[in-house]
């Protein structure tokens, strides 16, 4: 399978994460991609090009209104997270096509979001490291210039096996681990599990992978099947969340693996109402909101009813992206320590 048009930006919803992260529009790039002024690339022996790493306080360790405390220091596994794109660019400099390591507002946006947000849920179950890489700019997956994003892409990518290389040298020690990513971020997990970890003795330490907020075909992967029930190891789970009602416009897709991170199975059609929905968090990270929504498996994307929470007669959008892993929030952190426990029994 190739990578997905990157003009598909209608499956992203930049708006959505423009608007939820930074309430102002992105910038552009505004030269030609040239690997000669790219910024200077990462340097993974230092913590601070770290987002998330066991040996520093950071935003992964918190929990939100302290329901379930960081287990990360006793956890027997790891977690390997890729952030999603925080990267837009400011008014009045210039654009490059990936993210500069060294800056600060990327930087906190990726931390107060995916890392407070998305890569919380993972820390009762494993050790969390989340690197910072030379991330694409946003409009890379909706430019008509797509041989500059597709460099841009690379150069990211190029980032993350570096990444991942560092930790196998230096912290992973054998242990198994788990793979996340969202959006950017499930892009790129989708290439380094395809090559660095399908086929090599790396794969009897993968418990789970989820890619979610990126269209992942079965086929994509040779060894790697799609995960099918609730314990299941060695698998793959992954979905992007729509407001039912947009299933009117969107283009069906049934090649794309779709999980109900309600059920955990990937049957189609499948409903769960919103009383097997164990809490969602939101951008203030406290309250957690249970019931909030249900889920059906539909044509290759999940199917969610309108979140119930205070102002939400203000949130029209039909996209669901930015809350792909949030609306499921304590489902897919009960999701994963199960596998994880499953996995250490085996």
């Amino acid at each position: 399978m190739h990578a997905p048009p990157l003009r598909s930006v209608q499956l992203f919803t930049a708006s959505t994460l423009i608007a939820a992260l930074i309430g102002c529009r992105a910038t552009r790039p505004t030269e030609a991609f040239a690997l000669s002024t790219a910024p200077s690339p990462p340097n993974y022996a230092l913590l601070e090009h770290w987002a998330a790493h066991p040996q520093k306080t950071d935003a992964a360790d918190r929990t939100p209104c302290s329901a379930k405390p960081d287990q990360q220091q006793s956890a027997p596994a790891d977690v390997f997270f890729l952030h999603p794109t925080s990267y837009f660019g400011r008014r009045k400099k210039p654009v490059r096509w990936n993210a500069d390591l060294n800056d600060r507002p990327t930087n906190a946006r990726t931390d107060s979001g995916a890392i407070l947000h998305q890569a919380t849920i993972f820390n009762t179950a494993g050790r969390i490291y989340a690197p910072r890489y030379r991330q694409a700019h946003l409009s890379s997956f909706y430019t008509r210039d797509t041989a500059n994003a597709a460099q841009a892409l690379a150069l990211a990518y190029q980032d993350v096996e570096a990444a991942f290389d560092y930790y196998l040298q230096h912290w992973n020690e054998g242990r198994p681990f788990v793979l996340v990513g969202h959006s950017q971020g499930a892009y790129l997990a989708m290439r380094l599990l395809r090559k660095r970890i399908e086929g090599t003795p790396l794969q009897e330490q993968l418990i789970v992978a989820y890619l979610v907020g990126w269209p992942v075909k079965a086929a994509f992967f040779e060894k790697t099947p799609p995960c099918t029930s609730a314990n299941q190891t060695g698998c793959f789970c992954s979905w992007r969340t729509w407001r039912r009602d947009a299933r009117r416009r969107l283009p069906p897709q049934p090649e794309v693996t779709c999980t109900n991170p309600l059920t955990w199975r990937t049957r189609e059609g499948e409903y769960a109402d919103r009383s097997h929905n164990a809490g969602a968090v939101l951008s203030k990270f406290c309250p957690i909101y249970p019931a909030i929504t249900d889920a059906e498996v539909w044509q290759g994307y999940l199917l969610a009813s309108k979140p119930r929470f205070p102002g939400s007669f203000l949130f029209t959008r039909k996209n669901y992206h930015i809350g792909d892993l949030n609306l499921y929030y304590f489902n897919v952190q009960q999701n994963v320590e199960r596998r994880v426990e499953t996995f250490m029994r085996r």
